[in-house]
């Protein structure tokens, strides 16, 4: 089995500052750093550094090469990804607050030039029980799902950042859906209350998607899963956060690693609970993502 993540590739702009900026005003950042990002580039490290044979497909502009470089450190087969010279890469800049909370503005750049033509040479790669995983920064995502359900992939979608094209997608394809609690709400087209039973929530979405396997994300509150059949809950590992950039991208790389290696959902939800809370002890996106054995060996402390 391997794991194709068709999905974004960003060079991230963080700036460290005391709180996000608001409307009309001019704030003073302390310190800016420049890392890898994108939730596919992040994505596609946190499933090679959990043990999957990877292989991303995108596309970035020149400025963007040291993108693939530091995606094959991981492990990542790059082959899949096209360099375009008359676009430059997406970018995000991100706010990083005194707290460890974050705000990020997406420029997708390259990520909205994937053609369909793209997408079938990446396509014809794979073969049925294959796994794709999706977000939803590049363009064709309608094309490529049908394709590759056609193909007999099972398909894994994280729909975010969340907007109404996400309603036009082909959803009965999903084979699994992991959102958090706000792309939740969306989709269910009302507001999660903070005390609301995660279980409740995702049975909710599992009902709307009666194909997927629904995995939900709570941040501090742990994650929930439904499948129609089996039910699950994971509490949240407590570190103190110094940057939650991929932390969410960190949980669906080890959760996915956890249950396409043969694991229960329980172990996978543990594996990945473990794996976001080492990361946001770090600063960065992709550079904070840690390695299946940093993960096995780390004691919480």
């Amino acid at each position: 089995m391997k794991v194709l993540c068709f999905g974004s590739l960003n060079i991230d702009y963080t700036y460290r500052v005391d709180h996000f900026v608001g409307k009309g005003e001019t704030l003073l950042s302390q310190e800016l750093r420049t890392f890898s990002g994108g939730k596919g580039l992040n994505q596609s490290i946190a499933l090679a550094r959990a043990g999957m044979e990877t292989c991303h497909a995108g596309a970035i502009g020149e400025d963007g090469l040291f993108l693939l470089q530091e995606l094959r450190e991981a492990g990542v087969d790059t082959s899949c990804v096209d360099v375009r010279k008359d676009v430059r890469t997406g970018h995000a800049i991100i706010q990083n607050s005194r707290d460890g909370d974050n705000c990020i503005l997406l420029y997708g750049g390259a990520n909205q030039s994937i053609t369909t033509a793209q997408a079938d040479a990446v396509l014809s790669r794979f073969r049925a029980g294959d796994v794709l995983v999706l977000q939803n920064e590049i363009n064709e995502l309608p094309y490529i799902m049908t394709e590759a359900h056609h193909r007999g992939m099972k398909i894994v979608l994280n729909p975010s950042p969340m907007n109404e094209k996400i309603f036009a997608l082909p959803l009965e394809t999903v084979d699994y859906l992991l959102v958090n609690e706000v792309e939740a709400g969306q989709i269910l087209g009302r507001e999660v209350d903070k005390g609301e039973d995660g279980l409740a929530v995702a049975a909710a979405l599992h009902e709307r998607f009666p194909a997927a396997a629904v995995l939900l994300t709570l941040g501090e509150r742990g994650s929930c899963y439904d499948d129609g059949t089996r039910t699950a809950r994971q509490c949240a590992v407590r570190v103190r956060a110094v940057d939650t950039t991929a932390a969410g991208d960190t949980y669906t790389g080890f959760f996915l690693a956890g249950i396409l290696g043969g694991g229960s959902v329980s172990e996978a939800m543990e594996l990945a609970a473990r794996a976001s809370a080492i990361a946001v002890t770090r600063r960065g996106a992709a550079p904070s993502i840690p390695t299946r054995a940093e993960v096995l060996a780390w004691e919480g402390k």
